[in-house]
């Protein structure tokens, strides 16, 4: 009965440990990019986005960051920067590839209370603070990893959306995610954007 109740004890405590580790470094510990959701059907959404800061490093095709890219940017908000300042993380991280999934972009929102004031400048080269303009996204939400096939389905599934909708898309589109590596496929946040054309929306 003592070495049950030993066990018993012991689980529960690293439960509690392992659920706390997980709840601050999950997605709801950090601040998150602001938006507006002008209309939503189910994993659908419309969303008007304002003006971001972004530290931006070049990034291989569906890596998520295991070139390299990741690392370079969390260096840069680590002190890797002419202040030596440390930058809190911020969720999503913003992925972008071209047409022929070529290299794209990697970036981190910077956090607005650095957004409205000297924004620290990289100390590497690779890192590049750039603004991501605002506007009208639609936007698809999915759970999983971001492979090449996962990502291409949630896009055509956005664009026939969007285009059931009757509106106007750019055809370069952008990934979002939200969650630590060691987040189980089954509770990530992942998400697909695509900016809409403002001329022909009615939103």
């Amino acid at each position: 009965m003592g070495r049950r109740m030993f066990w018993l004890i012991g689980f529960v405590v690293v439960s509690v440990c392992a659920y706390w580790g997980w709840k601050l470094t999950a997605r709801t510990a950090y601040e998150a990019a602001e938006y507006k959701t002008l209309d939503q059907e189910d994993q659908f959404e419309i969303r008007e986005y304002p003006e971001l800061m972004l530290a931006t490093t070049s990034m291989k095709a569906t890596s998520q960051g295991e070139d390299g890219s990741f690392m370079r940017l969390f260096r840069y908000i680590s002190g890797g920067n002419d202040a030596e300042q440390k930058v809190a993380m911020t969720v999503p991280v913003f992925m972008e590839e071209n047409e022929e999934r070529g290299p794209g972009q990697m970036g981190f929102v910077l956090p607005k209370d650095v957004s409205s004031s000297r924004i620290p400048q990289p100390a590497d080269q690779t890192v590049n603070i750039r603004q991501r303009d605002g506007g009208k996204f639609a936007v698809f939400r999915f759970a999983g990893r971001m492979d090449e096939a996962t990502l291409d389905n949630a896009e055509q599934k956005l664009r026939s959306w969007v285009a059931g909708k009757g509106l106007k898309a750019d055809p370069e589109a952008e990934y979002a995610g939200y969650d630590p590596p060691w987040t189980p496929g089954m509770l990530r946040r992942n998400e697909v954007l695509i900016r809409l054309d403002l001329d022909e929306q009615t939103y």
